[in-house]
């Protein structure tokens, strides 16, 4: 492994997840590039099922615990394992789960086109699942729940790899920052789509969790 490898991820991880590239000797930096901001918010019409776009989602949501009692009534369909968990943690029942938002909404499209949805998001959220449900003509209504804020930070410091986790994050890192040879890491196939015209050097976790992104950075290096 190549000696001093300046790591920089664009949001900050947990303490067991840092001591990861800790043990491995890297030199290891962190910025939040984005902010995650509960949006207030009125649930007048709620469908006879959810839909959750991101852990972001259901946590905006249980800060609205005289709701969680009705909404614990109803089918949910999320994306991400761990979207999933925090659902089942808080006493809902999670009907369907995908990685992706355009693999929940073929699922839906399909064997789901007669039910009616409520539509959990942030107010920069992709365009494919809401579009396929309406191309589809299903039944849905959409609640903002969380704003999402970039936050540029100009990087000073040589860095190796970048560690992305969000399109917003690409897209906050580049309002004051290039990419020239760093390796960036993206945690799935939607991220790595905002940086496709700045870089042909992306590393695609193989699930999109933020250990699979470590060990991917982990064993890139670990080959050379």
């Amino acid at each position: 492994m190549p000696n001093s490898i300046n790591i920089l991820s664009t949001k900050t991880l947990l303490q067991n997840q840092k001591q990861l590239f800790l043990d491995k000797k890297f030199c290891f930096a962190e910025k939040d590039f984005i902010q995650i901001k509960t949006k207030d918010f009125e649930a007048k019409l709620i469908n006879d099922n959810l839909i959750f776009s991101s852990q972001n989602t259901v946590e905006s949501v249980l800060k609205y615990p005289e709701l969680i009692p009705e909404l614990q009534k109803k089918n949910a369909f999320c994306v991400g394992l761990k979207t999933k968990a925090l659902l089942e943690k808080n006493g809902f029942k999670v009907l369907v789960y995908k990685e992706y938002s355009t693999d929940l909404a073929e699922i839906i499209t399909s064997i789901y086109c007669a039910e009616s949805f409520t539509f959990f998001c942030g107010n920069i959220r992709r365009d494919e699942l809401p579009n396929m449900l309406i191309k589809n003509n299903i039944t849905f209504n959409e609640i903002v729940v969380y704003e999402t804020i970039l936050k540029p930070y100009k990087i000073e410091q040589k860095i190796d790899a970048l560690l992305f986790f969000s399109p917003s994050a690409v897209n906050s890192y580049l309002e004051s920052n290039k990419i020239t040879n760093e390796i960036c890491f993206c945690i799935g196939t939607t991220t790595a789509k905002a940086l496709e015209n700045r870089t042909k050097n992306i590393v695609i976790a193989s699930q999109p969790t933020v250990e699979n992104v470590i060990n991917e950075v982990i064993h890139y290096y670990k080959r050379l």
